[in-house]
């Protein structure tokens, strides 16, 4: 049996483009956690804001801990930097804040747009799995989602019984200088 000319490498290369697909929504949305990160921040005028940020913005690529892991240099740096215990409040108020934007507009908006995941199950789909799937389910939803979808169909056009497709009819070639006929 040849390889290529079996359904096989058609399978692979739709998971492997919905893959690549998941790959770059994950790093659009790293890269969006990263910019709120950094004008939190500098709203907040944490020290070492920009470093913090594009730490943040790295370590959204983790599923789940990435952003708990993110927190804990800036906490450090407002709790050593001599501040009042508002600014800390601030900075856990921000993190608070992303976690939610990401978590239920971010995320589930950038996997829809770059793969073919509807929105409902992008926000969904961790949910279920994290459920029946306790750990690994909330790690592994949005790129088994994004490869699911990918080999769905797409709907056929709606069909109207009895319906015939639109003709289009000749385009009708006048003399120069003729009137068109009126309506």
């Amino acid at each position: 049996m040849d390889i290529r000319n079996s359904n096989t490498t058609t399978h692979l290369k739709t998971a492997g483009g919905a893959l690549l697909s998941w790959w770059r929504a994950a790093t659009l949305d790293a890269l969006i956690v990263g910019v709120l990160w950094l004008i939190g921040l500098e709203l907040i005028r944490v020290p070492f804001a920009p470093f913090w940020a594009i730490l943040g913005g790295i370590l959204q690529i983790i599923p789940t801990f990435g952003g708990m892991i993110a927190l804990i240099g800036p906490v450090l740096a407002v709790a050593f930097s001599g501040h009042d215990e508002w600014r800390l409040g601030l900075v856990l108020g921000l993190y608070g804040l992303i976690v939610i934007l990401e978590g239920l507009v971010i995320g589930p908006y950038v996997l829809h747009r770059t793969t073919k995941v509807p929105w409902w199950a992008a926000f969904l789909g961790p949910i279920v799995l994290g459920i029946l799937i306790p750990f690994w389910g909330v790690l592994l939803a949005p790129p088994l989602l994004a490869v699911v979808f990918a080999f769905r169909k797409p709907p056929p056009p709606p069909s109207f019984p009895g319906a015939q497709p639109p003709s289009i009819p000749p385009p009708s070639v006048q003399p120069p200088g003729a009137q068109p006929p009126s309506l």
